[in-house]
């Protein structure tokens, strides 16, 4: 496989488990030195480096919490230090607490806006001040179909995932002069941790709904995410590309 992000330093937020561990995987293969952010399971980030490096890739890992912007801050300072730059920023972190509106605590508003939207934000404000010195950048953040078709009892996660697009499409316009391309990926319903947890009607009822007939890989969107990322998608910006089996046409 060529090594088109040779070179490239990626920092790819949320990267421990599930589709950030699968984009951290495969920018390594292509070449990139991937950071490996995680907030909270070191035991699950440390796994995701040593697939890296078992895949002939290199990295490190890297604790944040995407929602608070000084510890964002001083980790991006820290990563350009070592390494004099950050050429891609995928913005995965995000969390999801599930209930009616009517029911929701402002906690869980507060903590799924924070992770999915403002993280988003504060990643990318960190992130884009060395790209736009360089005149390069690759940015790709992580929205859902759940952001563009809305679902019921995740009131918090859809607004925070259209804001994502929303924010998606001003940092492209904002960028693109300066050679920084910003997009967005909305995964469908992706065969994860969070999936497995539903329960086989569910699953039935959701494949009915998906022209392919199945739930995607998180494979299947790293390679979306990394193509994105290269040197092919250089005049692809402000877009939104779904990876989910046919369910929004």
């Amino acid at each position: 496989m060529s090594l088109v992000l040779k070179d490239r330093v990626a920092l790819v937020t949320g990267a421990s488990r599930g589709i950030g561990r699968a984009v951290a995987l495969a920018l390594g293969r292509l070449g990139a030195y991937v950071v490996v952010n995680y907030r909270e399971n070191h035991e699950a980030a440390e796994e995701t480096h040593r697939q890296l490096k078992s895949a002939g890739g290199d990295g490190e890992v890297s604790a944040f919490d995407v929602s608070q912007e000084r510890p964002v801050d001083e980790a991006v300072k820290k990563i350009v230090d070592r390494h004099g730059k950050i050429d891609i920023l995928v913005n995965n972190a995000g969390v999801t607490l599930d209930n009616l509106l009517v029911r929701l605590k402002e906690e869980d508003w507060d903590r799924v806006l924070g992770t999915n939207l403002k993280g988003t934000a504060h990643c990318t404000k960190a992130v884009c001040r060395g790209m736009i010195r360089e005149r390069y950048g690759r940015i790709v953040n992580m929205t859902s179909v759940v952001g563009q078709t809305g679902n019921a009892g995740q009131s918090a996660y859809a607004a925070s995932k259209a804001g994502v697009i929303g924010f998606t499409r001003a940092m492209a316009r904002e960028l693109a002069s300066r050679g920084v391309t910003v997009n967005a990926v909305a995964p469908g319903y992706i065969d994860t941790e969070m999936t497995a947890k539903l329960s086989n009607q569910l699953k039935e009822e959701f494949l009915r709904s998906i022209p392919l007939g199945r739930f995607g890989a998180s494979e299947e969107v790293a390679e979306t995410v990394a193509f994105l990322t290269g040197p092919g998608a250089g005049y692809i910006t402000g877009q939104v590309i779904g990876v989910n089996g046919g369910l929004l046409m």
